[in-house]
């Protein structure tokens, strides 16, 4: 199967993306959609202009930004720390995966807002709470694509890389690393997408400022515009940091993909 040039990709997206915007903006004005309800983009646009002048509830919009993403990252790398190397644990040491696993299988599918009580007992409504709610959404499921992508190494390669007298941190390093780090990289980048979602549960607790809570906010008082420019600002972050992910993933891994 032939693959697209990324040049190729990047010009059929962009041309995709001018063809919606187009089409949004016409039927906003043909009145085929209510405006009020699903604002243009001219009007998106024109909103992105007044709140980087003047700010969102006396709260620059780059700042709301940025607070979103420390968030999200300090979470998700908490979550990366933690999780990776237990995930690895669990499938390098059998008998300590069968130890953990009835845990994490338990709470892996445990919707994440239902702690949302519990976390705010626990730890107040400070940026601390914030955090782990966003750590919580994501550390399982690296937890599980690490074990999972561990227990995929071929045991052809573990036999003649033991033959060769490879053994212990060299195996490790050798062997058993770069086989799992294409799918430890797919992983990283399902469970940034899953924290990212969990950005505005985050933030819904007593927050003043952030991406999720500007949603939220704008949304009680009705500013549609104000709605979709934050969703727009959600999706264009974590579109952007997904990218991140995908290029430094071909720059650890110039191997993967080839036969």
């Amino acid at each position: 199967m032939s693959r697209l040039s990324l040049p190729h990709r990047a010009l059929l997206g962009a041309v995709s993306v001018l063809l919606m915007l187009l089409v949004w903006e016409a039927a906003s004005r043909l009145s085929l959609v209510d405006a009020l309800l699903v604002p243009p983009p001219s009007e998106i646009f024109a909103t992105a202009a007044d709140l980087m002048r003047d700010g969102y509830r006396q709260t620059p919009l780059w700042d709301h930004v940025l607070l979103s993403l420390a968030r999200s990252l300090a979470g998700f790398g908490a979550a990366i720390v933690i999780g990776i190397p237990l995930g690895i644990a669990m499938g390098m040491a059998p008998v300590f995966g069968a130890l953990i696993d009835p845990f994490v299988q338990f709470l892996r599918p445990l919707p994440k807002l239902a702690l949302i009580p519990l976390v705010v007992l626990w730890f107040g409504i400070g940026e601390t709470s914030k955090i782990l709610l966003i750590y919580l959404s994501t550390v399982l499921t690296i937890v599980v694509g690490a074990a999972a992508a561990v227990s995929q190494v071929r045991r052809q390669q573990l036999r003649a890389a033991r033959a060769l007298g490879a053994r212990g941190f060299t195996m490790f390093r050798f062997v058993i690393l770069p086989a799992i780090l294409p799918d430890l990289f797919v992983t990283v980048r399902l469970a940034f997408g899953i924290g990212w979602t969990t950005l505005i549960a985050a933030e819904m607790i007593a927050s003043e400022a952030g991406l999720g809570w500007m949603v939220v906010n704008a949304g009680a008082y009705l500013r549609t515009d104000v709605v979709m420019l934050g969703i727009v600002l959600l999706g264009a972050t974590g579109y952007a940091l997904d990218l991140a992910l995908v290029g430094l993933q071909r720059w650890a891994t110039p191997w993967a993909g080839r036969s």
